[in-house]
């Protein structure tokens, strides 16, 4: 047959899957570059809103199709590392916002920023999924390692709280700094521009802030990775789920951006929340041991993962329903 291979089966799923969802990541790229924002300009609350809506529609549309195509508890495991990753997004905004602080990054040169930062973090996960799902694949008690390491990333979480990271302090910056050319001041939205080398005179790339910003974005998400993927395969270990999920929760993660650093404030009790959520998804897998079940029911994660989070928000937003920060969207960081 001339399209056998699209029956084919790869990392336990046929091709035409992956091809499907590929293909739908690449049009929203190009209609997001091509279409929405041809053009460098402010991204508003409003804006951020619409376009935040229409990509967690789809990112549950998709889930409908998993659960269709693939089954109720695929369907109810994709839903639960959807909400889980778009969760931990929202501790990526904070730092996100706070390096386009340090590095005072124009408002609209922002979206160019994160959206280069998406590709790289779409290509980032792929590598990281794919050693991790090797590595259960081949040796199944790597799951309690992930297991363990999530238990202790929440307690630590709760311990710590809102400690904000110092971001002038990184030692990528300094290391960029005396090793490259780096300009002090923004040209537009030029990642690199060439100038004199004050030493010889001759014109030499420089890397400019915005780009020291983007590798700081991308930077910052393999910190966060290291949280978002043993989480996922607490969760599930299909490939196929483990990547889509993660992919199409970060996809809105630029629209949303612009939103969220509006109104972070307001999300103050979230944070306990999905340290709870994380000692919950290490805990089940042990918890499933002990019961003697071979896997904890997916229903009842999804269930008490979205219970735990919806709290944090509606706590949240309860407590801090008369703070009136926040309205110039930038946290008044700039």
């Amino acid at each position: 047959m001339e399209f056998a291979f699209l029956f084919a089966d790869w990392l336990g799923k046929p091709v035409w899957m992956w091809l499907g969802f590929i293909s739908i990541v690449i049009a929203l790229l190009v209609f997001d570059l091509g279409v929405l924002h041809r053009d460098n300009h402010e991204i508003e609350v409003r804006e951020s809103l619409i376009l935040s809506s229409m990509y967690i529609t789809l990112g549950l549309a998709f889930g409908g199709f998993v659960w269709w195509q693939l089954g109720a508890e695929s369907g109810m495991n994709y839903l639960t590392g959807f909400v889980v990753e778009k969760t931990l997004a929202l501790d990526n905004v904070f730092v996100i916002a706070l390096i386009f602080s340090f590095f005072a990054v124009p408002r609209k040169y922002q979206h160019r920023v994160l959206f280069w930062g998406i590709l790289g973090v779409i290509v980032l996960r792929a590598i990281m999924i794919g050693l991790g799902a090797t590595l259960v694949s081949q040796f199944s008690w790597v799951l309690y390692i992930f297991a363990a390491f999530l238990v202790i990333t929440g307690v630590k979480m709760l311990w710590i709280g809102d400690k904000e990271p110092e971001i002038g302090n990184n030692p990528i910056i300094g290391f960029a700094r005396r090793r490259f050319n780096v300009t002090d001041e923004h040209h537009g939205q030029d990642f690199f521009v060439k100038k004199p080398d004050p030493k010889t005179g001759k014109l030499v790339w420089f890397m400019t802030p915005l780009f020291m910003a983007l590798v700081m974005v991308e930077i910052a998400d393999v910190i966060f990775a290291v949280d978002s993927v043993p989480a996922i395969f607490a969760i599930t270990t299909d490939p196929f789920i483990v990547y889509t999920s993660n992919i199409f929760a970060i996809l809105g993660l630029r629209a949303l951006y612009f939103a969220l650093a509006a109104m972070i404030h307001r999300f103050q009790y979230l944070k306990p929340a999905l340290a709870i959520v994380l000692i919950f998804i290490g805990s089940k897998i042990f918890i499933a041991d002990l019961l003697g079940l071979e896997k904890f029911p997916a229903a009842l994660s999804l269930g008490v993962t979205f219970a735990i989070i919806a709290s944090g928000v509606i706590w949240s937003l309860v407590k801090t329903r008369s703070d009136t920060r926040g309205g110039d969207g930038e946290m008044q960081m700039q």
